[in-house]
């Protein structure tokens, strides 16, 4: 059986309106690279729509992308350093728009006091993935070479375990 190769990709990026589109287009970039073409949209989507939220509401425009690639989820975090900006409240239409179009999402603290926000998305069953080479396996009928001398030929016992000079 094949499996999945993981695949990692992290962006940091400082946020501006024309930088959106750019992180959209490189988010996208990887995701093909990744033979993800199903993903691209939806999660560009939702990159899209994070980093116009802490483009409008935030004060630190510093931030993290992550993709996370498993062989079924791809998991995207966006992390920002803004301790003022409350996800709970300031993205609050935009989180719920994630969660209509994701998987699974969430939102966790760092110990710095900065923000991720992730969401993930499953691959569709039979779409095409990236995956590790299986090593060969062993052929079921395997031919034994030829010696390529014949051995000399070995002295006989007689009947009482003795060895017989054969001559």
């Amino acid at each position: 059986m094949n499996t999945a190769v993981p695949c990692y990709y992290h962006l940091d990026v400082e946020v501006s309106p024309e930088r959106v589109g750019q992180v959209g287009r490189i988010l996208a970039a990887h995701l093909r690279l990744w033979d993800l073409e199903i993903l691209v949209d939806p999660v560009c989507r939702g990159a899209e729509l994070l980093l116009r939220a802490i483009d409008e509401h935030a004060t630190d425009k510093d931030t993290s992308i992550e993709l996370w690639w498993n062989g079924q989820h791809l998991i995207t975090a966006i992390g920002d350093n803004d301790r003022d900006l409350r996800p709970h409240q300031d993205l609050r239409a935009c989180l719920a728009r994630i969660a209509a179009m994701s998987d699974g999402w969430g939102c966790c603290t760092t110990d710095t006091g900065s923000k991720v926000i992730w969401f993930s998305q499953r691959a569709p069953s039979g779409e095409r993935v990236p995956r590790v080479p299986r090593t060969p396996s062993p052929r079921l009928r395997e031919m034994l070479q030829i010696p390529r001398a014949v051995p000399p030929a070995l002295p006989a016992r007689s009947a009482h375990g003795v060895l017989e000079d054969a001559r």
